[in-house]
């Protein structure tokens, strides 16, 4: 499990370090129900890429353990293959909507920062 982790943290070491880089929109209550959908936009942004990182990892831990960690027990390889499939699953389902919502935001033309202009917020998609 130590290992795992390890591998874990070392794989998101460029995320930590680049996090510096990151600047969401702080809340300001006077700013209302806008303020509030920008506060959120501004926490998915940066929290997709990582949780569709964490699934590929998820993913890649359970070819690891299919083909590796094993051996001849078949019900390991039953629940690995099981992970496998429901990882390519989620990887799908997160990237797909990830990818509706810009189709939609550029067809209905909402591709605007004016809400985080002056903010310093950094457009990561």
């Amino acid at each position: 499990m130590k290992k795992f982790l390890a591998i874990v943290f070392v794989g998101l070491s460029p995320v930590i370090a680049s996090a510096q880089a990151l600047t969401t929109y702080t809340y300001n209550p006077s700013s209302g129900v806008n303020g509030l959908f920008l506060l959120i936009m501004s926490w998915t942004k940066i929290a997709v890429p990582i949780l569709v990182a964490l699934a590929v990892v998820f993913f890649l831990y359970s070819v690891f353990s299919f083909f590796v960690m094993t051996g001849e027990d078949e019900e390991k390889k039953k629940k690995a293959k099981s992970n496998m499939i429901w990882g390519i699953v989620a990887i799908f389902v997160m990237v797909s909507v990830w990818g509706l919502v810009g189709i939609l935001q550029s067809t209905f033309n909402t591709q605007t920062n004016s809400g985080l202009q002056g903010s310093g917020a950094m457009n990561i998609l």
